[in-house]
């Protein structure tokens, strides 16, 4: 468990340079994200997003500085499986029916049959795909898919969920659905969550607060707050503050495009 009062994700001085001399993907990052924020992270392509999710989530090592999470390393926090990971694709095993993908973490950990039907049943009805526990993958839309990955990474009851564009690859209108149904999903299970995102309102819309990183090497440029209030709706995005926050995170890339173009 977390230590009393310890910050989601404490990154410290994290720097990142794959390979002797090679390129430098982030430099000297500072944060700190609390229990129960939606943090996003955006900025220009090859800023770092992924990889500064990658260093939080323990799958590569920082150059410099360090992740703690929970109060505890990155390493240990994912021995200890204090956070679930969804990324871009589902990577779900087509010749598994939803049920047994979803289940497949607890199989691993030895859970007996009945513990683990009964924990599929209440992700797969979090998730909204009660009714699909004999479906394969590739009988499901991608969105449905997608879900599927969410139900998977809740499976240990995680502290924190790392998502790394998980709805790029949908059309606008499965990506707005399945905005709203991700927020349900956050407000129900209280946990953090750290996203990557190209898109500005995706951003806007999902996130407590935005983290606007700058072209490579990619550094904090500056955390927007966005105080729009929860329970967000389809209407949230016509508010006028909605506009404004976009406008703020677009003119910050735009800066820090503009900033790369120059010599």
């Amino acid at each position: 468990m977390s230590g009393p009062g310890a910050a989601a994700v404490s990154i410290r001085n994290v720097s990142k340079t794959f390979g002797k001399g090679g390129t430098t993907a982030l430099q000297n990052i500072d944060l700190d994200f609390q229990p129960g924020e939606f943090i996003s992270l955006i900025g220009p392509s090859g800023c770092g997003k992924s990889t500064l999710l990658r260093v939080i989530g323990d799958l590569i090592e920082p150059t410099e500085g360090e992740a703690v999470v929970g109060g505890k390393t990155a390493h240990q926090a994912r021995l200890d499986r204090d956070y679930g990971m969804v990324f871009q694709e589902a990577t779900l095993m087509d010749w598994r029916t939803v049920e047994k993908n979803v289940s497949l973490p607890l199989e691993m950990m030895g859970w007996d049959r009945a513990a683990r039907r009964e924990r599929v049943r209440e992700l797969l009805e979090l998730v909204e795909l009660t009714g699909f526990e004999s479906h394969h993958p590739w009988q499901l839309s991608g969105g449905m898919q997608q879900r599927v990955a969410i139900a998977r990474a809740l499976t240990f009851k995680p502290s924190l969920i790392l998502m790394d564009e998980p709805f790029g690859a949908l059309d606008e209108m499965t990506r707005d659905r399945l905005n709203l149904e991700l927020l349900r999903i956050w407000e129900a299970t209280k946990a953090t969550v750290v996203f990557v995102t190209h898109s500005i309102a995706e951003a806007v819309f999902l996130s407590s607060r935005i983290v606007v990183m700058s072209a490579r090497p990619g550094r904090v440029q500056k955390i927007v707050d966005v105080d729009l209030g929860y329970p967000r709706t389809n209407d949230t995005r016509e508010e006028t503050r909605f506009f404004e926050l976009a406008t703020e995170v677009r003119e910050l890339l735009r800066e820090s495009h503009e900033a790369r173009e120059t010599p």
